[in-house]
C-alpha cells in the first residue's frame, strides 16, 4: 500500500534496484555525492535523539553492537529520531561534498533497524550558494525540488532507486525526509559532480579528482580496498580507504585501475601516494592514458593506451611525484598499473583542461 503524507511531492519515475545490484548499477559510472570522505556535511536536522545524522554519510557499511547502551538508549550506527513525531516527517539537510552534482540514483539502508526503521522516505534537492537560507526552510517547502518521491521502506534492508531520467539540473544541497520518524543507517546519492573549473585556460589542477568529476570505472581486483578511494581528497586515515588488491602468485602479474577524468586535458605531472601502505605497497607503478571516443568506457586492453609514466620503483607510505612523458596530447582516461600488486592510497593527475 502506498504511503500517504500531507506533504506533497512530484511523481518521479524510478526503477527499484535489488540490494545486490546497487553497486554494479552505480559504482562504476557515478560517485556518492554525499560521502563524508568527499567533504559532504550535515547542516541541520529535525531530531537525532537516539543516533546521530552524521552516521548517514559514513562510507563504510553499518555495524551492530547488540546490548550496547548509551544515555539515549540502545546504540545504533545510523540516524534515529524520537517516537511520535507530530510533523509530517523528520528530515536531515546535507550539503554535497562537491561544488554541485546531478543525480542518477539513491540508496537508503535500514540495516539493524527493525521495529524502529523508517516506514518511508523521500529526497529533495536545491541549488543555492546560501546555506543559511536553505537551513531556514527547515521542514517547509522552501525552494526544494523533488528528486525522489515518497518510497516505502522496511526493516533492516538496503533499498535502491534509479531515476528513469537523471536530473539535468545540478544540486548543491539535498534533504532526506523520513516519514514520520524512525531510523536509517546509511544514505547514498549517486550522480556526477558538476565542478567549477578554473577560468584560466592555463591553470593546472587535478583532472582525476572526484570533486572535479573524475570517476573510477574499472579495475582488475579490489579485494581489500576499492578503486573509488583513489580519487578522494586528502591522504585518508589508514589502509582501509585506499585501493588494495589481493596477493598475486602468477608470473608477470599486474593489477590496474581505470579512471575517467573529470575533463579532457593534457597531463603535466602526477602524484602516486602509498600513504599507510608500509609492507604492501607495489614494487613498481606505471601510468597509461587514452583519448577515448568509442562507445562506453575503454577496456584495459584497448589498443590506444599511451604510456605517460614509465614503471618506477615505489616506496612505503610516500608521495611519489612524477612528470608526464606526454604533455602535448589530450586524454580522457588514465590507467594506474601496479606491478605486480599491492596498495595505493591516491592518484593525482595534474593537467590543463582542453577547451
Amino acid at each position: 500500500m502506498a504511503f500517504e503524507s500531507e506533504y506533497k511531492l512530484e511523481d518521479v519515475a524510478v526503477t527499484r534496484i535489488a540490494s545486490d545490484k546497487i553497486d554494479e548499477t552505480f559504482r562504476s559510472s557515478t560517485i556518492d555525492l554525499i560521502s563524508a570522505t568527499l567533504g559532504a556535511k550535515v547542516l541541520s536536522f529535525s531530531d537525532e535523539w537516539f543516533a546521530e545524522t552524521s552516521n548517514l554519510l559514513t562510507p563504510t557499511p553499518p555495524i551492530r553492537q547488540p546490548g550496547k547502551m548509551v544515555y539515549s538508549g540502545a546504540w545504533y550506527d545510523g540516524w534515529e529520531t524520537r517516537r511520535h513525531n507530530p510533523e509530517p516527517f523528520d528530515y536531515v539537510l546535507i550539503r554535497l561534498g562537491v561544488a554541485s552534482g546531478t543525480v542518477e540514483g539513491i540508496e537508503v539502508d535500514t540495516a539493524f533497524f527493525s521495529g524502529n526503521h523508517a516506514p518511508a522516505i523521500s529526497v529533495e534537492g536545491v541549488f543555492s550558494d546560501n546555506d543559511e537560507e536553505v537551513m531556514g526552510w527547515k521542514g517547509g517547502k522552501g525552494k526544494w525540488e523533488t528528486i525522489l518521491g515518497i518510497q516505502e521502506c522496511g526493516p533492516s534492508q538496503t533499498f535502491g532507486w534509479k531515476l528513469h531520467v537523471p536530473t539535468t539540473k545540478p544540486y548543491t544541497h539535498v534533504r532526506l525526509n523520513m516519514y514520520p520518524d524512525g531510523g536509517i543507517a546509511r544514505f547514498r546519492l549517486f550522480g556526477h559532480a558538476v565542478p567549477v573549473f578554473p577560468e584560466d585556460k592555463e591553470a593546472i589542477f587535478d583532472l582525476a579528482a572526484a570533486q572535479n568529476g573524475g570517476v573510477a570505472i574499472s579495475c582488475s581486483d579490489q579485494h581489500f580496498g576499492v578503486i573509488a578511494n583513489l580519487i578522494l581528497p586528502g591522504r585518508g586515515k589508514d589502509m582501509g580507504d585506499g585501493w588494495e588488491t589481493s596477493r598475486s602468485r602468477g608470473k608477470d602479474h599486474v593489477d590496474w585501475a581505470v579512471i575517467r577524468l573529470g575533463a579532457k586535458g593534457t597531463i603535466q605531472n602526477l602524484l602516486v601516494d602509498t600513504a599507510f601502505f608500509r609492507g604492501n605497497f607495489p614494487q613498481k607503478v606505471k601510468v597509461e592514458a587514452i583519448d577515448w571516443s568509442g562507445e562506453g568506457e575503454p577496456g584495459a586492453l584497448a589498443a590506444d593506451w599511451v604510456t605517460v609514466v614509465e614503471p618506477f620503483k615505489c616506496g612505503p607510505d610516500k608521495e611519489h611525484e612524477v612528470e608526464s612523458a606526454v604533455k602535448d596530447k589530450s586524454f580522457t582516461h588514465v590507467k594506474l598499473v601496479m606491478i605486480p600488486d599491492g596498495g595505493v592510497k591516491r592518484i593525482r593527475v595534474f593537467g590543463k583542461r582542453s577547451v
